[in-house]
């Protein structure tokens, strides 16, 4: 099994603990985020520091999590992708994960669409330029302003960037947009995490409430990555909770290599 981990699973720790982690799990690549305060980019850790830790604790960048508000027009929308792209490049980051407005400012379906394809037209080029792909993110949230993968496809299409984009599955978010199609063909990550809390209404799941996959799992994550392996998929499965209590592990590397060896057993399971 493709495992991977988000810096959200220990953003707690520092970068060289983060990937001394994730080497000590056995899962080499990691991604990288420019949202929690004190790592990497937002304390001003140079692009080619990372890159020497990525060296020295062989592990791989997969993605820097992540443009944000990429589908937004905005007057420094352009040059922040540009500024992220050129950090991902230079630390050897393989991808940049770009993810939708979740303000719900946009209703109109062919709007959404519209938006999308204008700004990841624009994007392209600076992606191809420094060789990396953009991952796209669609919220399964009911204010995301582009919470269908069809229509991130078809956005997709219309800036000609197949060559250059593809999806992010979220299993959390797929469940919340409840949309059935998976196009684990035109998958590039996906980020894996759980929701345990039986009382709470799927309206109402929020990134709060995302931890590590395990029995009580409402999100149907096994069935999920099931379901896009047997389609084709063959990339990682990258750790991406968020719950606060995530930050108080005594040990993340039991917690995560438990979720793991759940994942692993019920994936068996499934195909036995």
């Amino acid at each position: 099994m493709d495992f991977a981990i988000n810096h959200m699973s220990a953003p707690q720790l520092r970068l060289p603990e983060f990937f001394a982690l994730a080497r000590q799990l056995g899962a080499p690549r990691v991604e990288i985020r420019n949202d929690i305060a004190g790592n990497a980019i937002l304390d001003g850790t140079p692009a080619t520091e990372v890159k020497a830790l990525t060296r020295a604790n062989d592990v791989t960048i997969i993605s820097i999590n992540a443009l944000q508000k990429f589908n937004q027009p905005s007057a420094t929308r352009l040059a922040e992708a540009e500024a992220l792209a050129d950090y991902a490049a230079t630390a050897g980051a393989q991808a940049l994960v770009l993810v939708a407005a979740n303000d719900g400012a946009i209703a109109d379906a062919h709007q959404r669409v519209e938006n999308a394809s204008g700004l990841l037209a624009l994007i392209a080029p600076i992606l191809r330029e420094r060789a990396l792909i953009g991952l796209v993110e669609c919220l399964g949230f009911e204010t995301c302003s582009l919470r269908s993968k069809r229509e991130a496809i078809q956005a997709i299409d219309n800036a000609n960037g197949r060559d250059v984009f593809q999806l992010t599955h979220d299993t959390f978010h797929h469940h919340l947009a409840g949309e059935p199609d998976l196009f684990p063909e035109l998958t590039g990550l996906i980020h894996i995490s759980g929701v345990d809390d039986p009382t709470i209404a799927v309206s109402d799941m929020r990134d709060s409430h995302r931890l590590l996959v395990g029995p009580k799992d409402r999100l149907g994550n096994l069935e999920q990555i099931a379901a896009l392996r047997a389609g084709g998929y063959s990339g990682p499965l990258s750790f991406e909770p968020f719950a606060e209590e995530l930050r108080h592990l005594a040990d993340p590397a039991a917690a995560i290599s438990q979720s793991m060896n759940f994942i692993v057993s019920g994936l068996k399971e499934k195909a036995a």
